[in-house]
């Protein structure tokens, strides 16, 4: 328990130090994602709690560096803090929001893009024997961060004040991450973004075919085929890593993407509804209250006021 308690506040110390260096970077640049000189590194800020962030999250590791997040995925919650970490390990249709954020105090975060061929790498070379069962694991989870991987991060983000390093020590950086995320409490999961013929790289795979043509009718069987499963073993094993059936995972895909239309596009909710692959602008408008609170134009309407 000492040990336990050690540790938070040594993470809790080193998000500090780590907050002061986001702040610095983003000063001045308003909320957003901002991006960084290094490909994979982005800086979340945020002052404003009733701003929403929806849309397909890649694979990432997430830090609150200040303030707290809430994530909501298939009307489940879940909120995390300074010195927590969201990784995401499948495309998944993800809504966020800072809920403690202030002009004064606004909330940071650290995303850093996954990549599962160097994440194959260092399973290679640390431990090939393991992540070979064939278990699903949720495809994102929250956890508190170890001080060690808090330091990853800072040292890293220290490397944009000199660029001449960046291409030499920031791969080395990232490689220490992967690392410090295989040897976490969630390492499994972690594992299992790359382990080849694992029941999550198989539904990634299938995740991708969904998103490739997601507005034509989907057939169970033929993407349980594909993933080399039974259709029911398919099924389920999708449920454990999305939280969603295959088809609750196409309309949630069919949905974001008619949101941005008409928001981008400035495009009528019937002429979308058809676009995105609905044979009802009715059903469209029903689905779409569901998930964003208000009927089509009146959810686009709300956005351009805020």
């Amino acid at each position: 328990m000492v040990i336990e308690t050690l540790n938070y506040e040594a993470a809790i110390s080193k998000c500090d130090e780590l907050a002061a260096l986001v702040t610095r970077h983003t000063d001045g640049k308003g909320n957003g994602v901002h991006a960084t000189a290094i490909n994979q590194l982005e800086f979340m800020r945020e002052s404003d709690t009733s701003a929403t962030m929806q849309g397909v999250t890649e694979p990432i590791l997430g830090i609150v560096v200040q303030g707290k997040k809430e994530v909501l995925l298939n009307e489940e919650t879940y909120g995390y803090g300074v010195a927590q970490y969201l990784v995401v390990s499948v495309d998944l249709p993800l809504c966020g929001c800072a809920i403690e954020a202030t002009p004064a105090k606004p909330y940071l975060g650290f995303k850093l893009d996954l990549d599962p061929v160097q994440l194959c790498d260092i399973i290679a070379q640390t431990n090939p024997g393991m992540g070979k069962k064939e278990n699903s694991v949720r495809g994102w989870f929250i956890s508190d961060a170890d001080p060690s991987l808090i330091d990853c991060a800072i040292r890293l983000t220290r490397l944009l004040d000199t660029p001449q390093d960046i291409p030499f020590l920031a791969p080395m950086i990232v490689r220490e991450i992967y690392y410090r995320l295989l040897i976490g409490e969630q390492g499994e999961a972690v594992r299992q973004i790359a382990t080849s013929g694992s029941n999550m790289q198989r539904i990634a795979e299938v995740i991708k075919l969904i998103k490739a043509d997601f507005t034509k009718p989907l057939r169970v069987e033929d993407l349980a085929l594909q993933a080399n499963m039974s259709p029911s073993s398919f099924h389920r094993h999708f449920k454990e890593v999305t939280s969603m059936s295959p088809l609750q995972y196409q309309k949630q895909l069919r949905l974001l993407k008619a949101r941005h239309l008409m928001l981008a596009e400035n495009a009528d909710a019937t002429r979308t509804a058809y676009q995105v692959g609905y044979e009802s602008p009715s059903q469209f408008s029903r689905e779409y209250s569901r998930m964003f609170g208000a009927p089509p134009m009146k959810d686009i309407e709300r956005l351009r006021i805020a």
